[in-house]
């Protein structure tokens, strides 16, 4: 093919083809049929669009490395005409757009993904947990999403992943976990949450590592652990855990008096965490109390009430006169100015 002369390497003992910084714009559509591995990486490939490997004509492509190529649009069925495709990797590419439906809707034999620096824009993120969701992706049994900037992940990201057993998040952004679900994860082996800004895990997550009967090795290390109360639960599961990877480096972030101290080596009294073991008790005591004061204010207004009775009857009537003979001025003040001679009258004895 004219691609084995001039753009690209290719090797037919090794079934594999090379389109390395060819400055291509577009997949060479001449490949080889016996190709399994191709390389195009370092080109500018804009788009990959629907079609963008020729239908039937790469049966046994396994692995597919798209990396470094200034991907902004993977088009749907972009993807799909690869019957074999085990490997993809889309790293380091200035994603905007990645359609759910890259892969056809019938769904991929797709096993291993790779994303490393490829989903900074939200909504690709956005648009790879839908793809995942649908179940597109079912056979995957690796997921690599680092070096993204990842914030917050969508919920039930991972939930239609039965086949996965690795899962990569490291050196992001990460602040929490707890709306995401492992559930459903029975074959997941390695987690990788490093370098991420994790401060504490909830009770919840650490239930659900606890219910993962493959999961063997978690990473957790460079995260700002921040040692107060709220890390009680995660220094219990430490102790008692053996899926941490390097568990006695990690160390607290926050506050300044717990930096630099490991997390196994926190006690009660370094988190100073007691609380009142009857505090229902006491909320009811205060009640009672606050009650008690309120009725006696109450019997207090009323005692002055009854002792100044008689003081308060005459300063109620005099209240009542004083109305009584400020409506009598209004009600003879209109008298005269409904009659025309009465006002006529008050006019020439006023003068």
């Amino acid at each position: 093919p004219d691609s084995c002369r001039g753009l690209c390497e290719c090797s037919e003992p090794a079934k594999t083809v090379k389109c390395v910084n060819k400055n291509l714009t577009a997949v060479p559509p001449d490949l080889p049929s016996y190709v399994r591995t191709l390389f195009i990486t370092g080109n500018r490939l804009a788009r990959l669009p629907a079609g963008a490997f020729p239908a039937q004509r790469l049966p046994d492509l396994s692995t597919l490395n798209l990396s470094g190529n200034h991907l902004r649009e993977v088009e749907a069925g972009a993807l799909s005409a690869l019957p074999a495709l085990r490997q993809l990797d889309l790293s380091s590419n200035p994603l905007v757009s990645l359609s759910p439906q890259a892969f056809g809707e019938g769904g991929s034999p797709l096993e291993e993904l790779t994303l490393r620096g490829a989903l900074r824009n939200h909504s690709v993120l956005l648009s790879l947990a839908a793809m995942l969701q649908s179940g597109a992706l079912r056979n995957l049994s690796r997921l690599d999403l680092p070096d993204n900037g990842l914030v917050v992940l969508p919920t039930g990201m991972f939930t239609a992943l039965p086949a996965l057993r690795q899962l990569d998040l490291s050196n992001n952004s990460l602040v929490g976990l707890h709306n995401v679900s492992f559930q459903g994860l029975g074959q997941l082996q390695s987690l990788n949450l490093s370098d991420n800004s994790l401060s504490v895990l909830r009770n919840s997550t650490l239930a659900q590592f606890r219910g993962l009967p493959a999961l063997r090795r978690i990473s957790l290390g460079r995260n700002t652990w921040v040692c107060d109360c709220a890390i009680e639960d995660l220094v219990a599961w430490l102790k008692e855990s053996d899926q941490v990877e390097g568990k006695e480096a990690l160390t607290c972030a926050y506050p300044d008096k717990m930096l630099g101290k490991a997390l196994l080596k926190i006690s009660d009294s370094d988190l100073n965490c007691s609380v009142p073991t009857d505090l229902p008790s006491q909320l009811q005591t205060s009640y009672v109390f606050l009650g008690i004061v309120l009725a006696l204010i109450g019997a207090i207004f009323l005692l002055v009430l009854y002792l100044n009775r008689k003081g308060i009857k005459k300063w109620m009537h005099n209240i009542r006169d004083a109305c009584r003979d400020h409506m009598e001025g209004y009600h003879y003040r209109y008298e005269i100015n409904a009659d025309p001679r009465l006002t006529n009258l008050s006019s020439n004895s006023d003068v």
